[in-house]
C-alpha cells in the first residue's frame, strides 16, 4: 500500500533475483479498512516510492486509483472463511474481505507467474495462499521474512506515526514475542502459559494497550491450546494512536 521501506524493498529484491520482470502494485485499498480514521492517515508518498521502486530496477508500478480499481460499487468480495476468522479478522471486520478481494483483482489485472508478500503479515499470507489454492489462481506465492530495525521493531509504514517516545518503547513488541519463543524452548506445550509470559512483558510498558496476543497454527491461523508442532505467536498492540502488528513462528 506504499510508503515503502526496506521491507517492501526486500520484496522487490528477491522478486527481481527470481523474474524476467517485476511489477509493484501500489494502492492504498479502502475496502480493508475497517476504520476510516485508519484510512484517511494512511502515507502516500508516491513520488518517494516511484524513485524507491527506481532504484532497485523494478520494470513496472502499477499505482491506480481508488476510480480505476472500483469504477462502480463492488458487490461481488472474496471471503476465505476460517484462515480469516480469527486473530486480525476478530478485530478488523471486513478486512480480509478487503485483502482477498483486491489481490484478486490484481492478480486479474496484472496476470504474474508469482507473488511476493512479507511474513510480517503472515495472517494475511495465510489468507492469499488459501484462496490461490481454494480458487485455481495460476499465481505462485512466496513469502519473505519478515525485515526488522536493530532493536527488532518490524519495519512498517505505520512506524512513521511513532512519536520519539512511541518508537522507544514499541521494540517491547518483538521482546515479548521472544519472551513466547523461549518458553516454547524450554518444553512448555500449554499455550496459556506461553501467552502468559509474553504478556508479562507488555503489562511492564503502560505505554502500550493490547489488543490481542495468540498462538496459532501457520496454515490455518487457528488458535492452539497444546504445542504439538510449529506455531505462529502474533500480537496487536497500539502505541499511542498507532496500531502495530508482529509474530514470529516458534518451534520447540
Amino acid at each position: 500500500m506504499g510508503a515503502l521501506h526496506a521491507g517492501h524493498g526486500r520484496l522487490m529484491e528477491e522478486a527481481r533475483a527470481a523474474s524476467g520482470a517485476v511489477v509493484v502494485s501500489i494502492f492504498v485499498n479502502p475496502i480493508q479498512f475497517n476504520r476510516s480514521d485508519d484510512y484517511a492517515r494512511y502515507p502516500r508518498p508516491l513520488e518517494a516510492d516511484l524513485a524507491f521502486c527506481e532504484a532497485r530496477r523494478v520494470d513496472v508500478v502499477f499505482a491506480p486509483t481508488v476510480e480505476q480499481m472500483y469504477p462502480q460499487p463492488q458487490v461481488t468480495f472474496v471471503e476465505v472463511g476460517r484462515v480469516a476468522d480469527y486473530m486480525e479478522g476478530s478485530f478488523r471486520p471486513g478486512h480480509f474481505r478487503g485483502v482477498a478481494t483486491v489481490v484478486m483483482k490484481l492478480f486479474q489485472i496484472v496476470q504474474p507467474d508469482r507473488a511476493w508478500f512479507g511474513e510480517k503479515d503472515a495472517q494475511q499470507l495465510a489468507v492469499i495462499r488459501r484462496m490461490a489454492r481454494d480458487l485455481n489462481v495460476p499465481v505462485e506465492i512466496a513469502g519473505v521474512p519478515t525485515v526488522r530495525e536493530p532493536d527488532g521493531l518490524a519495519l512498517s509504514s505505520r512506524n512513521r506515526h511513532l512519536s520519539a517516545e512511541e518508537r522507544a518503547i514499541a521494540p517491547r513488541l518483538y521482546e515479548s514475542l521472544r519472551a513466547a519463543e523461549q518458553r516454547i524452548k524450554a518444553g512448555e506445550t500449554r499455550a496459556e502459559a506461553v501467552k502468559w509470559a509474553a504478556r508479562e512483558v507488555l503489562a511492564a510498558e503502560p505505554g502500550m494497550h493490547v489488543e490481542y496476543l495468540e498462538l496459532a497454527d501457520d496454515a490455518e491461523m487457528q488458535p492452539v491450546e497444546f504445542i504439538a508442532g510449529p506455531v505462529r505467536v502474533a500480537a496487536a498492540v497500539w502505541v499511542g494512536r498507532t496500531r502495530l502488528i508482529d509474530n514470529i513462528l516458534c518451534r520447540a
